[in-house]
């Protein structure tokens, strides 16, 4: 049984996969990450999924990581840390590999993790009021498991904008940056969301799969070669000082070494 994720399907076949961790805004826990995970097994296989709306309950569409995870990979020893950075990037790939279209339903803010998340969706729409951001240098780490899918997304350009500074920026500048196609009102998001599903109920289903798959092959590579070097990069940096710092003056209510101001 599922316990951080919902999933909900209707009569035409159009599911939604629903984050449920409100009160933790929704942060990926090991626990919801290896859910995520089977879900995208299960959903993917499933002939009578026609498409997955990747929703969120409560104000937030996803924090990013759970940082007790962090805490307890950053504690763990190295084949396990490993371990834990490989979970994350195989999750990534397996929504990003869904064999069915994947739409963002962004009803709040998503910040590092939670970019990524939108990252891995054919298409997403929020509402005018969420908030973005890579915020993970802030904390003395890196958006590295979530980094292909990023960069595939914005193109490497506009991925500089904000890869790196961990600025917060709204739902206006993630439409210019292409990480959303539109932006929808609380009030007219469901409708919104029901304009992209629609046309797909009309498409044969293999051939949306092939013609997600040939999309794939032909866009920016996402390999084995590209996770495996956003794992090693997870890794490096729970393994240097920095990420230790930021996520104690976190929990401590202090501003880390390196902030000046």
């Amino acid at each position: 049984m599922m316990e951080t994720i919902r999933i909900d399907t209707d009569e035409r076949g159009v599911t939604h996969l629903w984050l449920a961790r409100p009160d933790k805004h929704n942060a990926l826990s090991a626990q919801m990450i290896r859910e995520l995970t089977e879900a995208a097994r299960i959903l993917g296989a499933d002939p009578a999924v026609r498409v997955v709306v990747l929703a969120a309950e409560g104000r937030s569409f996803c924090a990013g990581g759970d940082l007790g995870w962090m805490q307890d990979q950053m504690r763990a020893d190295a084949q396990t840390r490993r371990a834990g950075a490989r979970e994350l990037a195989m999750m990534l790939h397996a929504l990003n590999s869904l064999p069915k279209p994947l739409i963002g339903r962004v009803q709040g803010n998503a910040f590092g993790g939670g970019v990524g998340m939108i990252s891995v969706c054919d298409v997403a729409i929020a509402v005018p009021g969420a908030r973005f951001g890579l915020t993970e240098t802030r904390l003395g780490l890196i958006p590295a498991t979530i980094g292909p899918y990023v960069l595939a997304r914005m193109g490497e350009d506009k991925a500089r904008r904000v890869f790196m500074s961990a600025r917060l920026f709204g739902a206006d500048e993630a439409v210019r940056l292409n990480l959303l196609a539109d932006i929808a009102d609380a009030a007219t998001l469901d409708a919104a969301i029901e304009a992209e599903v629609a046309p797909y109920l009309f498409c044969a289903p293999g051939a949306v799969a092939a013609a997600k798959q040939l999309a794939r092959r032909l866009g920016p590579a996402i390999g084995e070669a590209e996770i495996e070097a956003s794992i090693d990069a997870l890794v490096a940096v729970w393994e240097g000082s920095e990420a230790p710092e930021g996520i104690a003056a976190f929990f401590e209510k202090r501003k880390p070494s390196w902030q000046v101001g």
